[in-house]
C-alpha cells in the first residue's frame, strides 16, 4: 500500500476508476446474462437427502415435513440448491461479502445495544464472499414466489420484482458515492423502512414492532421454564421441538460460554461472567436449519436474573460448498484457525448496520458453533397481513436493505459502473427470478412426490 502526494490510497481505485472498471466488465460479462438460468442436471431430492446426511436424524422428518408447507416454506430451506443453480449460471465475477440466504423471511426487526429497534438482515449462516447478484436473484425470487403464493396479480408480483432491483441498484449507487467510513456509519433500520411504506403497510410494520418488543429473553424463560426441586429454573420439554441433549452433549457444552468469552470484548465478558449455567436444551428453529444442532442456554444471577443465549451449529457456507466460490485469504485463514462459527459472527457484524454485542463462536467436539442472544426484541413482518401494494413497498424496503450491505464491500463503486442505469439489470434479474421460481416449483413437486411414495421421511408438523 502507498500513499500519493495528495494522500490519497492506491491499493484501491479512485470511484471514477472503479465505475470505468465495472464498465469494462460488462465486455467479458454483458448485463444481459445473468437473466439465463443454467441448472445443471441435479436431483433436488437426491440433493436435499445429501444435506440432511450430517443432520440429526430423528429431525430429518420434521425438516421435509416443514419444507413440504408451501412453495414459498420449500424454497427458504434450498438456499444450498440455488447456490449449486447460481454456480452453472453466468455472473458478473464481482464479488462482495454475501448474505447468501437473503430472501424476504431473513429479513426483520431486532433491538440494538440502545435497545431501539431497527430492521434489518437477520440470518448469516450462509455469509460468504460471493457474486452480488447471487444476494439480489434470492431476494427477487422469494418476491416472486411470495407473490404467486399470496394470490397477488401476475402485474402486481412482477412490478414487485422490477422494483427490487431498482430499488437496489439506486441504493447501492448512492450510498458507493460516500466514504468507505460514511458508508459504515449510514444505519437503514426502522426509521427508514417505515418511510417506504403506505398506511397498511406501515400498520404491519407498527404490529410487527409491538410484538418484537414482547419478545424479550425474560418473557422466554417464564413461557419455557420451571422451577425443580432444588429451587433452580429448567427447561420444560416439547418434544420434538425442544428437548434435553444427552449426557455427553451437555458435558460438552458445560463451559461453552467461558470458552467462547476469548471470541468476544471485554465489556460483555465481563457481564456474562456475573451469570452461571443453570440448563441446556436443543431446539428446533426455522426450516433450512431444523436438523442441525440448535441449543438454548439458560444461565442465572445472583438475585433471579436470568440470561437466555442461542448457541447454534455454524456449518460450511452453500456459497462455498455448492457455489464454489472461493472465499478470499483472509475469510479463508480465518476458517482455518477458528471454524465456521468465525465466519458467521464476522460476516454479519459486516452486514448489518448493528449487530448483536453478545455475538461469539467456539468449537466444540469437533463443530463450530456460533452463540447470539436468544429473543433480544426479535420480530418479523407478517407477509400473509399484506396486500399487494404493501408487500411490493415491503419488497423495495428489503432491496434498499441488502444496497446497504453490500455497499460495505471494496467493490461496490465497480458493481455500481457494471449495473450502469439499472434498465438492463433490471430485465435480467427479474427474467431470472421468474425462471427460477418455475424451477423452484417443479423441485417442490418433486420433493412432495418422494414424500408421498415413501422416498423421503415426513413428520406430522408440530
Amino acid at each position: 500500500m502507498t500513499v500519493t502526494g495528495h494522500n490519497r490510497i492506491e491499493r484501491y481505485p479512485t470511484r471514477r476508476a472503479a465505475h470505468a472498471a465495472g464498465r469494462q466488465t460488462r465486455k467479458v460479462a454483458p448485463r444481459r446474462t445473468l437473466g439465463t438460468l443454467a441448472t445443471s442436471d441435479r436431483d433436488p431430492v437426491a440433493h436435499l437427502r445429501e444435506q440432511n446426511a450430517d443432520r440429526l436424524p430423528e429431525l430429518v422428518p420434521l425438516r421435509m415435513a416443514r419444507m413440504l408447507q408451501d412453495p414459498f416454506a420449500f424454497y427458504r430451506g434450498t438456499a444450498g440448491l440455488m447456490a449449486l443453480d447460481l454456480a452453472d449460471s453466468p455472473s458478473s465475477g464481482l464479488p462482495v461479502i454475501a448474505c447468501g440466504d437473503a430472501h424476504l423471511s431473513n429479513f426483520g426487526i431486532y433491538a440494538t445495544p440502545e435497545r431501539r429497534l431497527t430492521f434489518d438482515l437477520n440470518d448469516f449462516d450462509e455469509a460468504a464472499a460471493a457474486p452480488w447478484e447471487w444476494d439480489l436473484k434470492r431476494l427477487v425470487t422469494s418476491a416472486v414466489i411470495g407473490g404467486r403464493h399470496a394470490g397477488y396479480a401476475a402485474a402486481e408480483t412482477e412490478r414487485a420484482a422490477r422494483e427490487a432491483v431498482a430499488v437496489y441498484a439506486a441504493g447501492l449507487k448512492e450510498l458507493a458515492a460516500l466514504s468507505p467510513a460514511a458508508r459504515y456509519f449510514m444505519h437503514t433500520g426502522k426509521a427508514k423502512a417505515r418511510g417506504w411504506l403506505d398506511k397498511t403497510s406501515r400498520t404491519a410494520m407498527k404490529g410487527a414492532v409491538e410484538s418484537a418488543r414482547k419478545r424479550t429473553a425474560e418473557r422466554a424463560v417464564r413461557r419455557t421454564t420451571e422451577r425443580g426441586p432444588d429451587g433452580r429454573l429448567r427447561f420444560v420439554e416439547t418434544p420434538p421441538t425442544m428437548t434435553h441433549p444427552s449426557g455427553a452433549v451437555v458435558e460438552a457444552m458445560t463451559d461453552i460460554v467461558e470458552r467462547v468469552l476469548s471470541s468476544m470484548s471485554v465489556d460483555i465478558a465481563v457481564v456474562l461472567r456475573q451469570y452461571e449455567p443453570l440448563d441446556l436444551v436443543r431446539r428446533v428453529v426455522g426450516v433450512g436449519s431444523v436438523g442441525t444442532r440448535c441449543y438454548l442456554h439458560l444461565m442465572g444471577g445472583a438475585d433471579d436474573d436470568v440470561m437466555l443465549l442461542q448457541v447454534k451449529e455454524a456449518g460450511e457456507s452453500v456459497l462455498v460448498r455448492y457455489g464454489r466460490v472461493e472465499q478470499p485469504p483472509d475469510i479463508a485463514r480465518g476458517i482455518a484457525a477458528a471454524g465456521n462459527g468465525l465466519r458467521v459472527v464476522a460476516l454479519q457484524r459486516v452486514l448489518q448496520g448493528v449487530s448483536d454485542p453478545y455475538l461469539g463462536h467456539v468449537q466444540v467436539a469437533g463443530r463450530d458453533y456460533y452463540l447470539r442472544q436468544f429473543h433480544d426484541m426479535k420480530g418479523s413482518i407478517d407477509l400473509d397481513s399484506l396486500d399487494a401494494a404493501a408487500f411490493r413497498q415491503y419488497v423495495a424496503a428489503c432491496a434498499s436493505i441488502l444496497a446497504r450491505a453490500h455497499s460495505q464491500s471494496p467493490t461496490a463503486s465497480k458493481i455500481v459502473g457494471y449495473i450502469g442505469n439499472g434498465a438492463a439489470l433490471t430485465d435480467a434479474i427479474t427474467e431470472w427470478a421468474y425462471a427460477y421460481a418455475d424451477q423452484s416449483r417443479q423441485d417442490f413437486d418433486a420433493l412432495r412426490a418422494a414424500a408421498d411414495d415413501g422416498r423421503v421421511p415426513r413428520a406430522d408438523q408440530p
